[in-house]
């Protein structure tokens, strides 16, 4: 063993673990700890070392006791407080020690040991020399005459409203310093910005491996946490490093995760804050925080500054200048957009920000030079899902044999945070089944309970509702199962979820553009229920409300946005940029707007004949799948394929449904 080792084990202590190796940190200073000290103290001295003051008595017993038996010493006289003291002789004091008491709570022996208080001080003086009629001049007691001024009760008088006053401003201080102040706490620092900041010594335990999905994403933003670990790589060739990145995509697709995972990964300084953290109530604060951010983000340099929900500040300038006076909020991003990229550099300073709405984000904030780089977070695909489940299903215990590509199959358009709000449904679920383990069956109620609400099996409703319910599901059920694009259906219950008295499960093919057909065939399946009163009762009910504002937004859509109309041919009125969500007009005349409002009823006119037709053609199947849902409340695809034969479609969907099948699953929903 070196000596060097030696010296090493020397500062090993008996628990294996290094002598001042963690230096022993003290608690924070707390000034209400001395306010409860002083307090204690003052209650210890009171109790423990404080005399007794003298003991009231009256006129009657210093005449007839004290005076009589020749025990006063002398009386003091108090003018301006109407008291006389009286001074027992220590040769008496033993006459009076059961009422003056013992050890450190008795009265001292110097006195005063009793006090009466009077009336003036004539007629005490009379009543006193009456009193000693009787004793020699050497025997009599004169009074001694004082004036005392109590201190202690002027000090209150005048101190005690001063120092409720101070109190009532320091507590509205505080008050105040904890709504407006920034980091110090104090209202002369709302300027201040409230970024939170994550260096080394915090601890970020979230890092790329905890980000499942977004790989295309996590490429773009491994990138720019590489160059800030080793930046020579690319400077040598001449790059630069980019200035931002702007996060996009919709809510709970994993942009913040995003961002967490680059403030564990990446070895410098992370400042966090939200939009919405600019804003306040004072004017200029916006700005003023704007540049401390920056401040403090050019002295921890490099480093990176992320923005949440950035449209809160970011949103595009003079588009509602009449509608309000105050332009805090674009002073703010004017602000932003010096800081970002103006005459001063920020070498070093990369900003990451989130928004789903990047339609309506100022064109200044968005060009090269700010945000450099567009990062589309979407919503994740069939394999993306799978991560994110193998992620969210770690701490939860599964049944034996697993198969998690049945969730991801089952959760087409579902998000990161619609993933993980399943797997912890599925979990509660099955806690309140009293199971020991998560099963299948968990994870398809707690699907069908994300999506359509809990089963409200015990809602009262009468037979002919119930009837009129049966058949307007099957009838969206015949209709979608006979046409060829319309999405393949899983499911169809009615038994009430929500505000629902029915629903059906489709699994809607993961596809990137959709055809003519494919949308008709949809609004077809849509107004199948609708039709299916028609055909069967001769009346219609409200029950279709959320069918027909689904198929008329869809028509409108269809004439309006994507061109696909006979007399508007090829002509969308949609505003990508965002412009036409201020207008006071719309884009096109009145008789544009007629046509559009004529060609809508036309498509939807003949949707609805259409599915009409097909209930007509198949009135023998649609009473057989009413009946069986009225007996069963709950039926599946196969029962369709028993009543109506095979799909015609082969969509990748059903291909997959189909796999479902074959792998034994029978309580498939979506």
């Amino acid at each position: 063993m070196t000596p060097k080792d030696a010296k090493q084990d020397k500062n090993i202590n008996k628990e294996g673990k290094p002598e001042g190796g963690s230096k022993f940190t003290p608690p924070k200073f707390n000034v209400y700890w001395v306010y409860i000290i002083i307090i204690a103290a003052i209650f210890i001295l009171n109790f423990f070392y404080s005399s007794k003051n003298a003991l009231e008595t009256n006129w009657h017993e210093v005449k007839n006791q004290m005076l009589v038996k020749d025990d006063v010493s002398k009386l003091v006289v108090i003018r301006n407080l109407g008291k006389v003291e009286v001074f027992i002789k220590e040769a008496s004091l033993e006459k009076y020690s059961d009422r003056l008491g013992t050890g450190m709570r008795a009265v001292p022996k110097a006195g005063p040991h009793f006090y009466f208080t009077i009336g003036s001080i004539e007629t005490f003086e009379r009543q006193l020399e009456e009193a000693q009629v009787d004793k020699t001049e050497s025997e009599k007691i004169y009074p001694q005459y004082e004036e005392r001024q109590n201190y202690l009760t002027e000090i209150i008088y005048w101190v005690l409203p001063l120092l409720i006053l101070i109190g009532f401003w320091v507590f509205i201080y505080r008050r105040m310093s904890k709504g407006a102040g920034g980091p110090g706490g104090n209202i002369f620092s709302v300027g201040k910005s409230k970024a939170q900041l994550f260096d080394k010594e915090s601890n970020v335990k979230i890092d790329f491996t905890d980000v499942a999905g977004l790989e295309e994403a996590k490429v773009e933003i491994m990138e720019i946490v590489e160059f800030l670990k080793n930046p020579k790589k690319f400077t040598d060739l001449g790059g630069k490093i980019p200035k931002g990145a702007l996060l996009v995509g919709p809510p709970g697709t994993g942009k913040t995760l995003l961002a967490k995972a680059v403030a564990g990964e990446a070895n410098v300084p992370f400042f966090s804050m939200s939009g919405s953290d600019f804003v306040e109530m004072f004017v200029g604060v916006g700005a003023s925080r704007v540049r401390d951010l920056f401040k403090q983000a050019k002295e921890k340099a490099p480093c990176i500054v992320f923005i949440d929900e950035i449209d809160a500040i970011g949103r595009a300038r003079g588009k509602n200048a009449g509608f309000s006076s105050n332009d805090e909020r674009e002073n703010t991003l004017n602000q932003l957009l010096t800081e970002m990229d103006g005459f001063g550099s920020n070498q070093g300073v990369i900003i990451l920000a989130a928004t789903n709405r990047a339609d309506i984000l100022d064109r200044a904030l968005l060009r090269a030079g700010r945000f450099d780089r567009l990062i589309h977070v979407e919503l994740p695909d069939y394999k993306e899902r799978l991560d994110i489940f193998k992620v969210h299903l770690k701490p939860i215990k599964l049944e034996k044999d697993f198969d998690l590509s049945f969730l991801a199959k089952q959760s087409p358009g579902f998000s990161g945070a619609d993933i993980a709000n399943v797997c912890n449904e599925a979990a509660l679920i099955a806690a309140r089944k009293n199971k020991h383990s998560v099963e299948k069956q968990d994870f398809l109620d707690a699907i069908d309970r994300i999506i359509g609400g809990m089963e409200k099996k015990n809602k009262i409703i009468s037979k002919e509702e119930k009837r009129v319910i049966a058949f307007h599901e099957a009838g969206h059920a015949t209709v979608s199962w006979l046409l060829e694009h319309a999405n393949p259906l899983l499911k169809v219950s009615i038994i009430p979820r929500g505000r629902s008295l029915g629903a059906a499960w489709y699994l809607p093919e993961e596809r990137q553009i959709t055809t003519t057909e494919q949308m008709f065939d949809e609004m077809c399946s849509a107004l199948g229920g609708r039709a299916s009163e028609e055909v069967v009762f001769n009346k219609i009910s409200t029950g279709a409300l959320n069918d027909l504002e689904k198929v008329t937004k869809q028509a409108y859509a269809m004439v309006a946005y994507f061109g696909m109309g006979t007399a508007l041919k090829n002509i969308s009125f949609y505003d990508s940029s965002g412009q036409s969500e201020y207008a006071f007009s719309k884009p096109y005349s009145e008789k544009t707007a007629e046509s559009i409002d004529v060609e809508v009823k036309e498509i939807i006119g003949k949707a609805y004949e259409r599915s009409t037709k097909i209930l007509n053609e198949n009135i023998e199947g649609l009473n057989k799948l009413a009946d069986l849902l009225l007996e069963r409340e709950v039926i599946f695809s196969e029962d369709l394929e028993n009543i109506f034969g095979p799909r015609k479609s082969h969509s990748r969907a059903e291909v997959v449904t189909k796999g479902f099948e074959e792998n034994g699953n029978d309580t498939t929903s979506a």
